[in-house]
């Protein structure tokens, strides 16, 4: 731009003096403000937000950004979901990260760290037990319809529900399938993995870059609030990341727990295919409620072609670990990070899960404790003690 005009010297060239007069003055009274401080000028005065243009424009303006807002989730609710579970596990990195930054850590090596151990512990894992993964799963699925059929013939509890849901029949078609069906079951079977392989590739490219640039997106996140909420929002804020963050460490390391002394247990009795059962219960345990659950059925069922003392064991044994994890290995990991009433929890993980599956009943318990904690902390206090209108003055008796 030169000092007469505010034309800039990349836009609209040739410039010349033919361009009309109320132009002209513009470009000079736009000259004039543009200063260092504010080279494209400050801020005009707002609209009149009152006037019935800028009601019914606002009004349209908030229709069509709603329909758009919506149309956009459903046409991009895949890569919505990879985002959210990267920011997910953002936040629930930021307790170990922020730890390592308090020991004088500088934030891009903290999060090296942590990913580094993670990956590490989950590599060593997978180096040491894969093998005996597909052994022991392709041994389950191999083994499954003789392993029925010898419990039918000891139990006749499992022979008559065997008859009534066909399980021998489908046991029978899934192993017997011909070679058509195997190779378009591999085919099917590469693209989910493909997949899978891909999603989780880019959840821990987003978790990465979320961890690394978390400060700044939460700077950036409170500045959205106007400034005199501010304040009270970041306290706010800052508690529901601390809650999510607990939570997703506590869960992670309990289920760690629940699959190593499961695989002990199932080791100890001489349970079959106890690797995969305990990665299982471990799977399994992450969802809230249910999977613990789920997790105990299967594995007592397989428990039960070892002997029937051995089936009721681990029944009790499950019991136990459930008593366990509520009552003991939950108040002392997870603490009071994440207090929410039971029956909330059981609504949360069925909402939850019937919207987002498995995502959705992992999200639910941290989402329902920061809607609790918007509610304590906003909604009670209004509604205990509502705004006065202004003090009243009794009306005199005449």
């Amino acid at each position: 731009m030169n000092d007469e005009t505010a034309h800039h010297e990349q836009v609209g060239q040739p410039h010349s003096d033919s361009e009309p007069a109320p132009i002209q003055a513009a470009e000079e009274r736009a000259a004039e403000l543009s200063s260092d401080r504010h080279p494209l000028g400050r801020p005009g005065r707002r609209f009149d937000r009152n006037s019935p243009f800028m009601v019914g424009l606002t009004g349209a303006a908030g229709v069509l950004v709603t329909v758009g807002a919506v149309r956009v989730v459903l046409a991009a609710h895949e890569a919505l979901l990879l985002v959210a579970a990267g920011l997910f596990l953002a936040i629930g990195m930021e307790p170990a990260v922020s730890w390592l930054i308090r020991h004088h850590v500088r934030r891009g090596f903290a999060v090296a760290l942590v990913f580094l151990i993670v990956a590490g512990g989950l590599a060593g894992f997978l180096w040491a037990a894969i093998s005996p993964l597909i052994d022991q799963g392709q041994g389950l699925l191999h083994h499954a319809p003789d392993a029925l059929r010898g419990l039918e013939d000891r139990y006749p509890l499992v022979r008559e529900a065997a008859e009534r849901f066909h399980l021998d029949q489908r046991l029978r078609e899934t192993s017997d399938a011909d070679f058509g069906k195997v190779s378009h079951g591999l085919v099917g079977a590469g693209k989910v993995i493909f997949g899978g392989v891909t999603a989780t590739v880019l959840v821990a490219v987003l978790t990465a870059y979320f961890s690394a640039n978390f400060p700044a997106l939460r700077a950036n996140l409170y500045r959205l609030v106007p400034r005199d909420r501010r304040p009270r929002a970041i306290l706010l804020g800052d508690a529901i990341f601390a809650k999510v963050g607990g939570y997703v460490l506590g869960n992670l390391l309990i289920s760690l727990i629940t699959g190593v002394v499961t695989f002990i247990w199932l080791a100890a009795f001489g349970v079959p295919f106890p690797l995969v059962l305990a990665v299982l219960a471990a799977v399994l345990d992450l969802i809230p409620l249910i999977g613990s659950t789920l997790a105990g059925i299967a594995i007592t069922l397989v428990a039960l072609t070892v002997s029937l003392p051995v089936c009721v064991a681990t029944v009790v044994f499950f019991i136990a670990m459930r008593m366990i994890e509520d009552y003991l290995l939950v108040p002392r990991i997870i603490g009071r990070t994440v207090q929410v009433p039971a029956v909330v929890t059981v609504v949360a993980v069925l909402i939850g899960g019937s919207i987002l599956g498995v995502l959705g009943a992992l999200l639910a318990i941290p989402v329902a404790a920061s809607l609790l904690l918007l509610v304590r902390e906003l909604l009670y206090p209004r509604l205990d003690h509502p705004a006065k209108s202004g003090p009243t003055t009794p009306r005199s008796r005449g």
